[in-house]
């Protein structure tokens, strides 16, 4: 006979995996009667769950908040993903510091099943992680959520941040959205004083202060848009223009915007401009796209890559082939 805790649990979970459950529903799946079924919901009432219900034959149980935090019910692939999760925060410093993803994944770990600790620590054992980039900066603890909760509240904020070149500053701004790349964390906001959208890199920012101004956003831009067309307009000594025989959605996806601006040449073309630190970087980068392209300017970046080409060709050719 299943115990009632493992039944509870049951039941949360599938009370969890979709809208509404008729009470027949719930019976028929977990193999009890209606009668325990009501019983149950009554007992996860007075442990906090918030568990809403419809009177009559044809209304059912849902998950709605509960007044208290209840206690939280992972299946296995569940746990198994919360516990990896939290291994690649520590890890990666993603959300600005290791100590917090560490210790949740402690606890979580020493109370994990067998089967999936043991699953956990098969994956530990076979993944390797490269280091973090050196003089990679990391956000200062608490930062991310302030910036979060100032987005979710629509109330202006004082903005204590450094600058590319480590001048502090201070900017009132309307807060937006928080945009991901997978390397760095970007906050969207208006800059008050410059009357313009900007984005501000998390890992720059010292100290976020509301000031109580509720304020209304009117035609704000497209976050994830603004953050790739800043990070690709980041001021290189060099720039190249090349054209690839591909419609603008095609180009894209060889050359993301985070690393070239577009330009439609004709229906079939595209125009991308890509800046480098020299012109045997930009060649490189051009020949590892594996794909036709006509470089237009300037000089140094067509004669880098026709000197790559002839190395490759010269490396490759059959003369040095071993028999």
């Amino acid at each position: 006979m299943t115990s009632t805790s493992a039944r509870l649990l049951r039941l949360v979970s599938l009370l969890s995996a979709r809208p509404v459950w008729t009470c027949r529903e719930l019976a028929e799946r977990m193999a009890v009667t209606d009668r325990t079924i009501r019983r149950d919901v009554a007992r996860l009432r007075e442990l906090g769950y918030g568990i809403e219900s419809d009177p009559g034959p044809w209304g059912g149980y849902r998950l709605g908040g509960g007044t208290r935090v209840p206690p939280l019910s992972l299946d296995d692939e569940e746990a198994l993903a919360v516990a990896v999760a939290l291994r690649e925060a520590a890890l990666s410093g993603v959300l600005g510091g290791d100590r917090a993803a560490l210790s949740a994944l402690l606890k979580l770990r020493q109370v994990l099943p067998s089967r999936i600790a043991e699953r956990l620590g098969e994956m530990d054992s076979t993944f390797v992680h490269t280091p973090r980039p050196e003089g990679r900066r990391m956000i200062p603890p608490g930062v991310l959520p302030e910036l979060a909760a100032a987005c979710r509240r629509g109330e202006r904020t004082r903005l204590s941040y450094r600058d590319h070149a480590g001048r502090a500053t201070v900017r009132d701004v309307d807060p937006y959205r928080l945009v991901h790349t997978g390397l760095r964390w970007y906050f969207v906001a208006r800059d008050v004083a410059r009357d313009r959208w900007r984005t501000f890199r998390a890992d720059r920012v010292v100290r976020v202060r509301p000031t109580g101004h509720p304020v209304e956003l009117v035609d704000p831009p497209d976050p994830a848009l603004l953050v790739s067309r800043g990070i690709a307009g980041v001021v290189y000594p060099l720039y190249a223009t090349v054209r690839l025989p591909h419609p603008v959605d095609r180009a894209l996806r060889l050359v993301p915007p985070t690393i070239g601006t577009h330009r439609p040449d004709g229906p079939d073309a595209t125009l991308v401009e890509i800046g480098g630190n020299d012109a045997d970087q930009i060649a490189a980068y051009l020949l590892g796209l594996g794909t036709p392209l006509r470089v237009l300017s300037p000089d140094p970046v067509r004669e880098a890559l026709l000197r790559r080409t002839r190395e490759l060709l010269e490396d490759n050719g059959d003369g040095d082939r071993p028999r």
